[in-house]
């Protein structure tokens, strides 16, 4: 992404995991995890929601570390439907992030799994920002984000996703209260709304 990236091999539960960590200039505020798309369905590191959450990061001083799930590219193992998907993010936290400053992203499915990550490190350490994009809820049961997190998460859908409705995301936000910030026009991907859905994150992100 920029020469400030680097290749890391990580170790998973299922073998190695494929990574890369993209560097800020100057001192680092802290570690961003970012977490991909369904792997079935062409998901990887290299999407280009994902390299625009990581871009976003780094912008803000942040270090964004992408990897593969297991099964994906260079990463060891086989999918297995979000469980051990969860487990590699958690897997991945834990070397790249064990302490200081932490946020938590993901895109579709990444956003499902980075829910339960969320779920299962909230109370244990502080997370400074989450951010949630196209967040896969008519697929998967996606974790409630705990109420004390809220302030710090940044939720993103399309108006017009027609892989995730909206009203999925709503029905999954609505006995949260949880605040959605929709992109007029927006698709799943975010086709020619890259730039918007990058500003808006900065803005969280700087807030």
């Amino acid at each position: 992404m920029n020469a400030q990236t680097q290749r890391l091999t990580l170790v998973g539960e299922a073998g190695p995991i494929e990574a890369l960590r993209d560097m800020p200039e100057g001192t680092s505020r802290g570690v961003a995890v970012v977490a991909h798309p369904h792997p079935l369905f062409g998901g990887t590191m290299d999407n280009k929601v994902v390299q625009t959450l990581a871009r976003a990061f780094v912008q803000c001083g942040w270090t964004a570390v992408r990897f593969n799930f297991r099964g994906v590219g260079a990463s060891a193992g086989a999918h297995d439907a979000g469980q051990g998907e969860i487990r590699d993010l958690l897997r991945v936290v834990e070397q790249v992030a064990f302490d200081g400053p932490l946020a938590l992203a993901g895109f579709s499915f990444g956003s499902f799994v980075t829910s339960h990550a969320l779920a299962a490190l909230w109370g244990q350490r502080p997370i400074d920002k989450v951010v949630l994009v196209g967040t896969a809820a008519s697929r998967f049961t996606v974790a409630d984000v705990p109420v004390s997190a809220h302030e710090q998460t940044l939720v993103v859908h399309g108006e017009q996703d027609d892989t995730v409705p909206l009203s999925a995301v709503m029905d999954w936000a609505r006995p949260q209260t949880l605040p959605v910030t929709v992109v007029p026009g927006g698709g799943h991907f975010f086709h020619g709304q890259l730039p918007l859905l990058k500003s808006l994150v900065v803005r969280h992100l700087s807030a």
